[in-house]
């Protein structure tokens, strides 16, 4: 039904997009005419709400397949299925099957057809020939290189010199030998030696340099002791005296000498005569060890009655000697923590 010419906010409801059409009472009392001209953006603008999923879908799908080997419709049926024949086949070495396998490299390639292999430089390497080896005086290898090319042109037929050409003189490169410094090298001393060091660095070195006069110190005196320049002996007694005039001072070269004395023209030994002592011999001999034995005595009660009137000096000696051990102990206690703490830990006791 049409009640003739519509005005102009009214809209074709056909599209679900365009406005709703208005009520009849509002078209009540319009004349019948031309037909309304449509807008001719219509089309256009119903292409831009058409779903483009399915093509989304199929790009994507398209990538899986190549990225995975290939859509499995297209793979023909070979590569899919197998027949297991390996209870037929005899059995291998263990070296053979490893060499049969494929790398994993080389597995994703396979898989994946879009990518290629980047090509290996150590076939070339491989198939390349090396050139003569330089001498060992030390010709470089950039030099022997054109030495090589050079020889090769010269033998061709063109009779263009090569200014590389070996002629064969000179060929030896002479090593160049450093000349040895009169300087000695500079010592580094370490930051806290500086002129204007920090607290902490000034305390570091400081305490270093303790240490170091400390480790010294520790050394002379837990090291072992010095071979005395004098050793300290005793006087010779009368009593050992008397003993050493009646030994005579003999030796083995006296007796050797006396030899021929107690030998007879023939060279028979003759009987020694044993030298009389008198009475008078007997007696002195007597006496004279009752004094030696007397001043003994007497030398022995002097040195006990000065060793009582020194036992106060003997044990200021003593306690001064304890109290020096005790400090060795000390000092080999802390030296050995300070060895232990710069060596690393032990698990074990020793």
């Amino acid at each position: 039904m049409w009640f003739g010419k519509l005005p102009k906010h009214y809209i074709n409801t056909q599209h679900p997009t365009r406005k709703k059409q208005p009520p009849l009472s509002t078209l009540r009392g319009f004349q019948l005419g031309k037909k309304a001209k449509t807008s001719r953006k219509g089309k256009k603008a119903w292409r831009a709400n058409i779903s483009s999923e399915d093509i989304h879908e199929f790009f994507d799908k398209s990538t899986r397949d190549a990225q995975s080997g290939g859509s499995l419709q297209e793979v023909p049926s070979e590569s899919l299925f197998f027949v297991d024949k390996s209870s037929d086949l005899s059995v291998k070495r263990k070296i053979e099957k490893n060499r049969e396998k494929v790398l994993w490299r080389d597995s994703i390639l396979q898989k994946n057809p879009f990518v290629k292999p980047v090509p290996s430089s150590t076939d070339r390497k491989k198939n390349h020939k090396k050139p003569p080896t330089a001498p060992s005086t030390g010709v470089a290898t950039q030099t022997a290189s054109k030495l090589v090319t050079c020889q090769d042109s010269t033998t061709s037929s063109s009779g263009v010199a090569c200014l590389w050409a070996s002629t064969g003189e000179n060929d030896n490169k002479g090593t160049k030998i450093r000349k040895p410094s009169l300087i000695p090298a500079v010592e580094v001393e370490p930051s806290g030696c500086s002129f204007n060091p920090s607290f902490e660095s000034h305390q570091d070195s400081l305490a270093h340099a303790v240490a170091e006069e400390m480790q010294k110190v520790y050394r002379n005196e837990l090291g072992p002791l010095p071979v005395p320049v004098t050793v300290t002996g005793e006087p010779i007694t009368e009593e050992d005296k008397y003993f050493l005039d009646a030994d005579g001072g003999s030796n083995d070269d006296d007796s050797d000498d006396s030899e021929p004395e107690n030998r007879d023209e023939n060279g028979n030994i003759r009987p020694k005569k044993a030298k009389r002592v008198t009475r008078v011999e007997l007696n002195k001999r007597a006496r004279r060890k009752e004094v030696l034995r007397k001043e003994e005595e007497a030398k022995k009660v002097k040195e006990l009655s000065n060793e009582i009137d020194s036992l106060p000096n003997i044990i200021l000696e003593i306690e001064k000697e304890n109290k020096e051990k005790e400090k060795r102990r000390i000092r080999r206690v802390v030296a050995k923590q300070e060895r232990l703490k710069v060596r690393p830990p032990r698990l074990g006791k020793r």
